[in-house]
């Protein structure tokens, strides 16, 4: 199945955090809170300004972001459970991105 968002909207998959503690200690999966981090699966052409125009967003598929706790919809796809959000939820983008345009 494909999936485009509309608007603003992104689709997220999360990235799983280690299962053990900086300390060596096992945390079992109830106990463990959901990640925060996620990789941009896909992403809306972005919203229209007030004169019509098309405002892109500024994530794109691949990037690595973080988001809210409890930012965005839980869904599931072809099996695969995934998270859709508004652009704002999401408060950056991590990775070489980042330090690609800082090169610039």
């Amino acid at each position: 199945m494909t999936f485009r968002p509309l608007q603003d909207r992104v689709l997220i998959r999360r990235v799983e955090q280690e299962a053990t503690s900086s300390g060596g200690v096992i945390i079992p999966d109830t106990a463990q809170e959901k990640p925060m981090e996620g990789e941009v699966v896909a992403v809306g052409p972005g919203t229209r300004d007030h004169a019509g125009a098309l405002l892109p967003l500024d994530v794109r598929a691949d990037d690595r972001v973080l988001f809210g706790k409890w930012s965005g919809t839980e869904i599931k796809l072809d099996g695969e459970d995934l998270m859709i959000m508004k652009e704002t939820d999401i408060m950056g983008v991590l990775g070489s991105r980042v330090a690609k345009k800082k090169a610039a």
